[in-house]
């Protein structure tokens, strides 16, 4: 393992610049690259990218490496934003993932994704620990921006129960993954649990994914340890079929349900990401704030497996409160 210093957050006001770094293993190719925290509230994302350092380095120690095989892992480059609290930019309210590939000679946020993109540019694939637009809480998975660029099967891999298939909309161009892409990376986003709290076993599923995924690639000889396993059980996730026990389903984007709420106030969620429910099972109320009356009652408009769930306790109307799989 090699600590390198990747580039310098510099211009911040009354602060000394932050060095980022990344973390190498095994030969100088540049097989696969992973990117950790962008933003500011992506703490499980370093967290996976940091428990994925741990785990290389153990496997590197003990020469399980593949020769031709050359790792990097950049566990957070939005240190200023997490170290005041701030999801995105905290001096103009920008997002870092939406200003790909960047531009030297532009704005900070601009220039900050620039120098990410210069550091994961030229690896054959690229993992982005990636977070959603809305606090909540997700079905571990693996998300793919189907450009035409990549064979998107290849996501199954990772050995996570799903793999999602996303049409690029136009505000998709300036991300990571998609630019990633463009420059001939085979890159996938994969998303966690939680995104501002640490989920230890989520976050071993996760790190657990991509040494999987090299695994079947032929680099490193390697199999999914027990507690991954148990876990998987315990949330019925688990199938016969495979060696490693998961099967992967496939799913496309606009086959997800969004069940939206129509009042504001206090959500009380009854189910949790990854819950079969039966067409009109209660998923959640809303309360008032004053009375605790029930405002609105939400049921599940058909039977499926919850794929996500808003977490966040007050709730405005006209939201996305869970996303279904049908």
């Amino acid at each position: 393992m090699r600590r390198i210093k990747l580039f310098t957050i510099d211009a911040l006001p009354y602060r000394q610049p932050i060095p980022v770094y990344g973390y190498r293993f095994g030969s100088r190719k540049k097989t696969l690259a992973v990117m950790g925290s962008i933003r500011g509230d992506e703490v499980q994302q370093m967290y996976v990218a940091a428990l994925l350092v741990r785990k290389l380095a153990e496997l590197e120690k003990q020469g399980a490496f593949a020769p031709d095989l050359g790792v990097l892992v950049v566990p957070c480059a939005g240190q200023f934003s997490m170290n005041v609290g701030k999801r995105f930019w905290p001096l103009d309210n920008t997002d870092i993932n939406r200003m790909f590939p960047g531009y030297e000679g532009g704005e900070t946020t601009q220039r900050l994704a620039a120098r990410v993109f210069k550091a994961l540019q030229g690896y054959q694939w690229g993992v982005h620990l990636a977070s959603f637009y809305l606090p909540g809480d997700f079905v571990p998975h693996v998300r793919i921006m189907d450009t035409g660029y990549e064979d998107n099967t290849e996501g199954m891999d990772f050995g996570l129960p799903y793999l999602l298939i996303r049409k690029p909309r136009p505000y998709d161009t300036t991300t990571l993954n998609y630019n990633w892409q463009v420059w001939e990376t085979r890159t996938f986003s994969i998303y966690s649990r939680t995104t501002d709290c640490v989920d230890e076993e989520s976050a071993e599923m996760v790190a657990d994914s991509v040494l999987l995924f090299l695994a079947k690639k032929g680099m490193l000889p390697y199999k999914r340890p027990e507690g991954v396993l148990r876990f998987l059980s315990e949330k019925g996730m688990l199938g016969s079929e495979s060696p490693e026990g998961l099967k992967t389903k496939l799913v496309k984007e606009e086959k997800i349900v969004n069940i939206h709420n129509k009042t504001g106030g206090i959500l009380i969620r009854y189910h949790h990401p990854g819950d079969a429910v039966r067409a009109g099972n209660l998923l959640a109320e809303i309360i008032d704030p004053y009375t605790t009356a029930v405002r609105e009652i939400i049921s599940a408009p058909a039977d499926g497996t919850l794929f996500f769930a808003h977490h966040a306790h007050v709730v405005a109307g006209h939201s996305i409160v869970f996303r279904l799989i049908t």
